[in-house]
């Protein structure tokens, strides 16, 4: 398979999550990709790597709204159908995570940088069925089972 045969899903929720992500542009360069994301805001940042879903907020505080969510994550997953799914978070990124491990993709999940203490509610779920899980603190990895510190994003 080349390069371009390659699939990947690029999934953040817009602001921080979705600054760190791009921070990594260079790991998908020369692959084909699609991205995920929650706000028409950051469709413009996004456009540049390949069409663009935006499929809303959501958190665990509003769940008729994580039901919709879900729903179109659903449909992109099935529609796109990933090698890999590239996320920093937050809830819909996780939701994808989960809906492309189901499909057979593989999931590389980065935590985000303001999670000193501990790994993000989204990371804690999805760290059992990721296949690289990175932190950006040291300590992170030392605190918990197949998680990987590479350095920072920021």
């Amino acid at each position: 398979m080349t390069k371009k045969q390659i699939k990947i899903c690029l999934a953040a929720s817009a602001g921080g999550h979705l600054t760190q992500l791009l921070k990594l542009s260079d790991s998908w360069n020369g692959y084909g990709t699609f991205c995920v994301t929650t706000t028409e805001v950051a469709r413009k940042r996004l456009e540049q790597y390949g069409k663009v879903y935006v499929i809303g907020e959501c958190n665990r505080n509003h769940p008729i709204r994580v039901v919709k969510v879900l729903f179109r994550c659903i449909r992109i997953v099935l529609r796109e159908r990933p090698d890999v799914l590239f996320s920093t978070g937050a809830a819909p990124g996780c939701m994808v995570c989960f809906l492309g491990k189901i499909t057979g993709a593989k999931v590389i999940w980065i935590d985000s940088i303001a999670n000193v203490q501990q790994i993000s509610l989204s990371g804690r779920i999805v760290r059992h069925i990721s296949d690289l899980f990175l932190v950006q603190w040291p300590e992170l990895a030392e605190q918990y089972k197949n998680v990987e510190y590479a350095g920072a994003v920021i």
